[in-house]
C-alpha cells in the first residue's frame, strides 16, 4: 500500500464515447476481519466481470472523532490509499495511520489504470466502522527494547512546553480566566496506558542535541506556552511520561491535577 498521489481520477461513464468500456461495478458487502493495533484485513464484493480488468483498489480511511472532543484538537488528515489489486481478503497495515484502540471508517473503490496513467474507476462503497486492538506482546516488547536503548543517553532538559495555535490560548484568557483547562487524553499521538483514561494538560518535553533547548518549530501551532521543569517536579504534582511508542522515539508528558493551569 502507498499514499495516494494526485493522479487524475475518472469515472468510467466520463469523457468515454458510450460503449467504448463496460462500466465498473461498485465494490458492496465490505467485511473487516483480523484488526490489530495497526493492521486488518479487508474483502468485498464485486461483478465477475471486473476480477481481471480492476489494476488497483483505493481505500478511503478516516479516523471516527468523538462528538465530546476537543474543540482546540488537531484534526486528523483522512488517509487515501492505493494497492495494485491483488486477490481478495488483502491486508492493509501501517502503524504510521493507524492507532491502537481507535474507531475507524472505511471505503473502498477499484479502478483500472489506462495507458495515458489516468485512473477510471468505480463508485465508492458503503462505509463500514471498525475498532483497532490493543498492543500484542511484541509491540511490548518493542516498547521495552526502545526504553533499555535509550536508558542513560538522555539529554537533560529545562523546559516543559505546549504548543498550539493563537485561537487557543487567546480562548483560555477571555474565556477560562487564564487558565489551561485539563481535558481527557484521547487514542491519538503516542499511545500509552493513560490514553482514554487520564484528565490532564499535555505538555512535550523534547530537547534538540545541538542546541540543549527545544525545537524552534511545532506541527502544532506557532505560539507556545513554556514552564520551568522544576515548577512541576514536586511533590504536589502529578507528573505522568507517555512515550516513546513503538514507531517514535519522542517523549510527551501529562501533568495532571485537579486544577487547570494559570497562562
Amino acid at each position: 500500500l502507498r499514499l495516494q498521489h494526485s493522479h487524475c481520477l475518472r469515472h468510467l461513464s466520463e469523457d468515454k464515447p458510450a460503449g467504448s468500456m463496460e462500466l465498473l461495478s461498485t465494490p458492496h458487502s465490505i467485511e473487516v476481519s483480523n484488526v490489530t493495533c495497526d493492521s486488518f484485513r479487508i474483502s468485498w464484493a464485486m461483478e465477475n466481470s471486473d476480477l481481471e480488468r480492476v489494476t488497483h483498489y483505493f481505500i478511503d480511511l478516516n479516523k471516527k472523532e468523538n462528538k465530546n472532543s476537543n474543540k482546540f484538537k488537531h484534526r486528523d488528515v483522512p488517509t487515501k490509499l492505493v494497492a495494485k489489486a491483488v486477490p481478495l481478503p488483502m491486508t492493509v497495515r501501517g502503524h504510521w495511520f493507524l492507532s491502537p484502540r481507535t474507531e475507524y471508517s472505511v471505503a473502498v473503490q477499484t479502478a483500472v489504470k489506462q495507458s495515458d496513467g489516468e485512473y477510471l474507476v468505480s463508485g465508492w462503497s458503503e462505509t463500514v466502522e471498525f475498532c483497532t486492538g490493543d498492543y500484542a506482546k511484541e509491540h511490548l516488547a518493542q516498547l521495552q527494547e526502545k526504553a533499555e536503548q535509550i536508558a542513560g543517553r538522555m539529554l537533560r532538559f529545562s523546559v516543559f512546553y505546549r504548543n498550539h495555535h493563537k485561537e487557543y490560548f487567546q480562548h483560555a484568557r477571555t474565556h477560562c480566566g487564564n487558565m489551561l483547562q485539563p481535558y481527557l487524553k484521547d487514542n491519538s499521538g503516542s499511545q500509552s496506558p493513560t490514553s482514554g483514561m487520564l484528565h490532564g494538560v499535555f505538555f512535550s518535553c523534547n530537547t534538540e542535541f545541538n542546541t540543549g533547548q527545544p525545537p524552534q518549530d511545532s506541527p502544532y501551532g506557532r505560539w507556545r506556552f513554556q514552564i520551568p521543569a522544576q515548577r512541576l517536579f514536586n511533590p504536589s504534582t502529578n507528573l505522568y511520561f507517555a512515550g516513546p511508542s513503538p514507531t517514535s522515539r519522542a517523549l510527551g508528558a501529562s501533568y495532571c491535577r485537579p486544577h487547570p493551569l494559570p497562562l
